[in-house]
């Protein structure tokens, strides 16, 4: 399960950058997408959102399953949990305590 400390889901999904502790949320995205699940984000070529979604969940088999998808709709090579979270831009161990929804 992602480690940010009084991060929803759909906040942690839709983060756009950070300010501090508090997490930046993209709310235009969050309010359209937020319901989905990790493979209907993936599916809507929301990769980041996707990732993201299937890194919170903290299920391994989710989060292959993105990876899989992802490498066969982009030509990319699979590589380590590591390598997506550099290319994403995502981190789910940040000391965020709480949101701010723009």
């Amino acid at each position: 399960m992602c480690e940010y400390i009084g991060v929803r889901r759909q906040d942690f999904v839709f983060t756009i950058g950070f300010h501090g502790n508090a997490a930046i949320v993209d709310a235009k995205a969050k309010r359209k997408y937020g319901k989905l699940t990790t493979m209907e984000l993936a599916e809507l070529g929301l990769y980041r959102s996707g990732f993201a979604s299937a890194l919170y969940s903290g299920d391994q088999a989710e989060i292959d399953e993105f990876i899989r998808f992802y490498c066969e709709q982009t030509g990319a090579q699979a590589g380590e949990v590591a390598d997506f979270k550099r290319l994403f831009g995502v981190d789910e161990a940040r000391e965020v305590t709480k949101s701010i929804v723009v």
